[in-house]
């Protein structure tokens, strides 16, 4: 009971972290490309991942570690951030985060591919209908569709839940904090020469917000949500937490309300309250 009351803490912790990413990411947006900002977020999580695992005088992963590892980076280290960044140059930061909700199952599939989790059936038809909600509230509650933004973000989710599983499976042995801060450093030539590569021509022009933008994404999204995140799905389960991804579209609808002004329709509430008992039953049956 600890054990699980521990993991659903960890990952809620991580859920509100990570609900802040994409309209962080929309503003972040409007100064810098999206290929400098998934790079310099990656590059400076790094940074921070590095001095940490040297402080703490943590050991290197073993050799068999470094597939796993490559995969969480290619999912939540480039995948991700790349591909929602893309995404939310073509639709809004609602829409982009309603497809957040489509998380919990990506992550179960990936948790039965790769964690070798075996949920009960009745855990599928709570996710699917959970997942469904969301996606349904997304095509309703938001008019101004693009066909290349939606796939971006399917393309997102569907390598973020790989990285999640995988990332997840790895923490058992590893640690959290150890597994994003080994993938990071992992990535770290590669984004160096990405973010060399696509420096702004003149950072002096970029607004105070975009700057803002860029810090949550690098200190927040890329390295102390996943201290919680993949704790949680470690010691909770990667189905059975992994749920609580769908409580993210409403948070991050929130904090897009208050900071990004846009507007909130009351299905949101509605919509909310149907995902809620949703993750309550596939908690129950994971």
């Amino acid at each position: 009971m600890q054990s699980a009351g521990s993991g659903w803490g960890n990952g809620l912790l991580g859920v509100i972290i990570f609900s802040g990413s994409l309209p962080a990411t929309r503003v972040a947006v409007g100064g810098f490309s999206a290929l400098f900002l998934t790079s310099a977020r990656a590059v400076i999580a790094a940074l921070i991942g590095a001095a940490v695992l040297g402080l703490l005088r943590q050991a290197r992963p073993r050799r068999q570690d470094l597939a796993s590892l490559t995969i969480v980076a290619v999912g939540v280290v480039v995948g991700f951030p790349l591909l929602t960044a893309l995404a939310l140059q073509h639709i809004t930061s609602a829409r982009s985060i309603v497809f957040i909700g489509l998380l919990p199952l990506s992550t179960a599939i990936f948790g039965v591919l790769r964690g070798g989790e075996r949920p009960q059936p009745l855990f599928w038809l709570f996710a699917g209908l959970g997942s469904a909600t969301v996606a349904g509230f997304a095509l309703a509650g938001d008019a101004s569709a693009s066909l290349i933004g939606d796939l971006l973000m399917v393309a997102a989710i569907v390598l973020c839940g790989l990285g999640y599983a995988e990332g997840a499976a790895l923490s058992r042995r590893l640690g959290g904090w150890q597994v994003i801060s080994w993938a990071l450093l992992l990535a770290l030539p590669m984004m160096v020469a990405l973010a060399t590569l696509t420096w702004p021509p003149a950072l002096g022009g970029v607004s105070v917000p975009a700057w803002i933008g860029l810090a949550y994404v690098s200190v927040f999204s890329m390295f102390v949500g996943f201290i919680f995140w993949y704790r949680g799905l470690a010691v909770g389960g990667i189905a059975r937490v992994g749920q609580l991804q769908q409580l993210q579209p409403f948070f991050g609808l929130a904090l897009a309300g208050l900071l990004l002004h846009e507007p909130v329709a009351w299905s949101m509430i509605a919509a909310t309250a149907l995902v809620v008992v949703c993750v309550f039953f596939a908690r129950r049956f994971a």
